[in-house]
């Protein structure tokens, strides 16, 4: 059984017992969260396509841990100006554990 869920202005398909990186969640390690924007959802027998969403479907996270993404370097230069600027970024994500998926 698996579905697709949508947070953080994304997309994702999930399926049980699975860990995976999504954008900041307010929580500590260990909540419960409800996504309650679910797109899609399938079993073994039947396809459940939302427009947009499912009615009644919903898919329950628990927190594992708040980590962050890798550090992205952005450089900007003007050529022959003498102008350059490094600066990074390292995203806030959320790892979650997904537990019960019901349509």
């Amino acid at each position: 059984m698996y579905a697709v869920i949508k947070t953080g202005g994304k997309q994702h398909k999930v399926t049980e017992g699975e860990v995976l990186s999504i954008e900041k969640l307010e929580g500590e390690k260990g909540a419960e969260v409800i996504f309650k924007e679910v797109l899609m959802v399938s079993d073994d027998k039947e396809v459940k396509i939302g427009k947009p969403l499912v009615e009644g479907a919903t898919v329950v996270g628990e927190i594992v841990a708040q980590t962050q993404g890798p550090k992205l370097i952005v450089f900007r230069m003007k050529r022959r100006k003498g102008f350059h600027k490094k600066t990074g970024h390292r995203q806030q994500l959320t790892s979650m554990k997904i537990k019960k998926i019901s349509m």
